[in-house]
């Protein structure tokens, strides 16, 4: 993206003010500008005043009815109102942002949009969308500027959502406890009970700690005379707390300097309340135990992915999935190495009807089956509490103003957007004329209504609406369409404005106490969409809420004092090890896996090129060592001609297969399982492991895009060309080099690092003794040409010229490649770490309910090879040739490497022992 000298040229001798507002495209008519601080055109009526015509328009409402709306609630003082003309200044807070923007100004901004989104790819922070043309994992979409939001408008947003999440409390305690709001008529039976999302199996029951929400969402909107509306609230499992700390980090380091100077508050404090107040709850506490919350996630394929590995790892909790966890005897459990621990409280990223297949949605796979039974016995604490699903229908924001009065004794300080609920028929009669000014909404998830909007209808569509409308008047709910404010956005030449929402999240820190977060996260619309939304393909922006200092919330008490004259104690920091999921561990032994093997493939396929080229290429032992090698190891099809027989054939069917990820299990393949497996345990990933990862992949992806397999209808016109593929194999060996070196030096060395490296030496270990018995089958071993080829594939081939210098012997190359455990690559060395890992597993588990046995005596022992017995022939056995003893050794080795993958697999990643079974009835 270039800059524009003309536009820029004047930049260092105009203001940046100036600059600013000659750049800035006006926002659309009828809608708040957020740059200018007001409405440049005619507005259309007030959301407030359409309220009041329609319950001017109905004769005798009923006591439902006149709940329906907002206006119980008084109005906020007025925002900047509509004004004519073209603006002549910036909002106050915007003036002084672009007044800090650093020391090159505008001409800086492309330069650091492209920063951002190399951030954002690097980062790995990606919205998956599951009908998404260009596959699961998109770029997270994240603007330059900021929503900068008035301290004014901050102080009555935070107002307004710390009063209804404590009004939302008293709603759910109710509803699952005496149900006087239903009795006493504030609250229709059909929006509650009837309501797919209220749980009977929780009625009655008072949650672990006393509290029903930990974490409530707002969405708000501003409208054309400058005041907030409430158009929507999310409490189930409410997603943006991890998207919002990421566009924080990242816009915050953009502008420093107008970040520093506006005294944004910051977000720690709150997501440390939100801990905090857990634990505080948990049934654990309540005994003097220390609590263990943990982050449940659906898994890998959900859409906000990323968020919960995220947040799992900020937050310092364990990232799990319902697999994860059991209930037994009304407790919940997570399955780790050390074996059954439990679990005291539960974050939940996924929806309420998923989380227990034995009392909910018979056919979900992402939840534990018990859980309910658990929460009722108060053995677990859930955030959010089970059952809040009928709290987000948007037919309940009518209601909330007389709730809150009657609940609170107070109005509300933030009014909702005016809503009809079209279960009542003199609020259907009333709205039924003007749904060309509303939105039609589903008053139910399950009926999968999509929200539309009445200004896009043509006559003969609203008719057909308002039929619907009253065939099934409790489906559907109406609301007042409100133009959205637009925020300025920097779009590479120009400022443009962007419609926007504005989700705003309460968080308790205590029994009945609340914190708003703030701040929030701003979604964007897309240049020519009325809705903001992010599976639309709409983006986000960070929120700036600029207070008195930069600190964020005060602390609730102040810290304690010493007395005077009293010497001052050292505390000793309490070190939590975070355990290891059964789960997180299998897939870290599949990432060991998958790691060698792709790194073994990559050798093979690069020493197979070079020498179908080289000058062994007529040595016929290599070409069928080579050939039974890339079939034993996926490289080629075991249709394909040898080597030996069509050696161009052999090489293209190579060449071919290295990127497919279907038919065969080359490079490609074991690539993608790799990014598979560290998808899977990416919260214990840091972010430039995983980069490394996605890089290797897109790389090798793309350095393979001319190659094409024989059933390729370009097949006829592409070359072949060993020279690309070599050059491709050489880059992916050089990051799977980065990949194997973040494996060994930057990550803990806890039980999970101990599989992802027995998973890697499993994997060699089973290469590297059948690639040695096919040498000597083939008699590539006795050949120059395999002898050289053989010691490549042990990568050893400098260390064996040190030592032997230009020897051919075959005992040298046994000595190096099996007897020496002083390198990596000899079977000696691989089977002895092997066994020390295996120890230290067991070891680690010996205080567990059911100790791992020492898996050890699986593994032949390397201290009692001698060289002299793997070059003779099996004493005592007739017909043994020369080097019986080495083979038995080799055979030996891959069974224990498929016996101790079976084993590991038995042991630490399934907890159901044979009696442990249980039949349905």
């Amino acid at each position: 993206m270039e800059n524009n000298p003309s536009l820029f040229a004047a930049a260092a001798l105009e203001a940046p003010v100036d600059l600013a507002l000659a750049l800035a495209l006006p926002a659309s008519a009828g809608h708040f500008d957020e740059l200018h601080g007001r409405t440049l055109d005619k507005a259309p009526p007030a959301v407030g005043q359409m309220q009041g015509q329609y319950q001017s328009q109905t004769s005798q409402p009923s006591q439902m009815l006149q709940l329906a709306g907002s206006a119980a609630a008084p109005a906020p003082a007025p925002g900047p109102g509509p004004t004519a003309g073209p603006a002549a200044s910036l909002a106050p807070d915007w003036s002084r942002f672009f007044n800090f923007l650093g020391g090159d100004g505008f001409e800086d901004l492309n330069h650091r949009t492209a920063n951002l989104q190399r951030q954002i790819r690097d980062n790995g922070v990606t919205y998956n969308v599951y009908a998404d043309a260009n596959g699961p994992q998109r770029p997270w979409s994240l603007d330059l500027f900021p929503l900068i939001l008035s301290a004014q408008d901050w102080a009555q947003i935070a107002a307004g959502v710390h009063q209804r999440a404590r009004l939302l409390e008293h709603i759910m305690a109710d509803v699952y406890g005496p149900q006087q709001l239903l009795a006493q008529g504030l609250l229709p039976a059909a929006l509650v009970q009837g309501h797919p999302g209220y749980l009977r199996a929780m009625h009655g029951v008072r949650p672990a700690g006393g509290t029903f929400l930990h974490i409530a969402a707002f969405d708000l909107a501003r409208g054309p005379d400058g005041r907030w509306w409430v158009v929507s609230q999310r409490t189930q499992a409410p997603s943006g707390l991890g998207y919002l700390l990421e566009n924080r980090l990242a816009i915050s380091r953009l502008f420093p300097e107008a970040f520093r100077e506006l005294k944004v508050q910051r977000l720690a404090a709150s997501y440390k309340a939100l801990v905090d107040g857990m634990k505080a709850a948990s049934p654990a506490r309540a005994r003097g135990e220390e609590s263990r919350i943990v982050l449940l996630t659906p898994g890998p394929y959900n859409e906000t992915y990323f968020e919960h590995a995220y947040l799992a790892r900020y937050l310092g909790l364990t990232l799990v999935e319902g697999s994860d966890l059991l209930v037994r005897d009304d407790k919940l459990y997570l399955k780790t190495l050390q074996g059954l621990e439990p679990v005291h409280g539960l974050l939940k990223r996924l929806d309420d009807e998923f989380l227990d297949p034995l009392e909910l949605r018979s056919d979900s796979t992402l939840g534990v089956p018990g859980l309910l039974q658990a929460i009722r016995a108060g053995n677990v604490l859930v955030a959010n509490a089970p059952g809040s699903a009928f709290l987000e229908s948007s037919a309940l924001l009518g209601f909330l103003p007389a709730l809150s009065s009657h609940l609170l004794d107070e109005p509300l300080a933030l009014p909702s957007l005016a809503t009809w609920w079209c279960g009542e028929q003199a609020a259907l009669q009333a709205v039924l004329p003007r749904l060309k000014e509303c939105v039609i909404k589903g008053t139910y998830p399950e009926s999968g209504i999509e929200s539309v909007i009445g200004q896009t209808l043509s006559r003969r569509e609203l008719d057909e609406w308002a039929g619907r409308l009253v065939r099934r008047n409790e489906d559907y709910t109406v609301q007042a369409y409100l133009p959205l404010s637009q925020t300025p956005t920097w779009q590479g030449q120009r400022i443009a404005p962007r419609s926007t929402m504005l989700r705003v999240f309460a968080v308790a820190d205590g029994a009945g106490s609340w914190q708003v977060l703030p701040g929030g996260l701003a979604r964007l619309a897309g240049p020519n969409d009325k809705i903001a939304s992010m599976q639309q393909g709409g983006s986000s922006a960070d929120v700036w809420a600029p207070g008195e200092s930069g600190r964020g919330a005060p602390q609730a008490t102040a810290p304690a004092t010493a007395e005077p004259g009293t010497p001052p104690r050292s505390a000793t920091p309490v070190r939590h090890k975070p355990p290891v999921t059964s789960r997180a561990a299998e897939n870290l032994f599949w990432l060991g896996r998958y790691t060698e093997r792709t790194e073994n493939a990559i050798r093979m396929a690069q020493l197979t090129l070079q020498s179908l080229n080289g000058e062994d290429q007529s040595s016929q032992p290599l070409l069928a060592w080579l050939s039974e090698l890339a079939v034993k190891n996926g490289l080629v099809m075991d249709s394909v001609p040898p080597a030996t027989q069509s050696r161009r054939v052999f090489e293209r069917s190579l060449i071919a297969s290295l990127a497919d990820t279907e038919r065969a299990a080359s490079v490609g393949y074991n690539l993608r399982a790799l990014k598979g497996a560290a998808s899977a345990v990416r919260e214990r990933l840091s972010q430039e492991q995983w980069h490394v990862i996605m890089r290797t992949e897109a790389d090798f992806s793309s350095r393979c895009s001319a190659f094409s397999g024989p059933d390729h209808p370009a097949s006829q016109t592409l070359e072949y060309s060993s020279v690309e593929a070599l050059a491709a194999l050489e880059s992916a060996s050089g990051f799977l080099a980065a990949m194997t070196g973040a494996q060994t030096d930057r990550m803990s060395r806890d039980d999970g690092w101990r599989l992802l490296s027995t998973g890697r030496h499993i994997e060699r270990l089973n290469t590297l003794a059948s690639s040695l018995i096919l040498g000597f089958e083939t008699g590539a071993v006795f050949d120059e040409g395999g002898f050289g080829a053989i010691l490549a594939l042990f990568d050893s081939t400098i260390t064996f010229h040190a030592q032997y210098q230009q020897q051919r012997d075959v005992s040298a190359l046994l000595d190096l490649l099996v007897l020496d455990r002083d390198n990596p690559r000899s079977l000696g060395w691989v089977t002895q770490t092997l066994r020390g890992r295996l120890a230290r597993l067991a070891e680690n588990t010996a205080g567990a309910p059911q100790p791992a046995p020492d898996l050890t005596p699986t593994l032949p022992d390397p201290g009692s090879w001698l060289l002299r017995d793997l070059c003779n022939p099996t004493s005592g056995a007739q017909d043994s040739g020369p080097y019986a003893g080495l083979l038995a050794q080799l055979e030996l080795c891959c069974s224990a490497a498929f016996e101790l993958s079976d084993t590991l697999s038995r042991r630490y990643f399934s907890h159901v022992a044979p009696d442990e079974h249980s039949l349905g009835a």
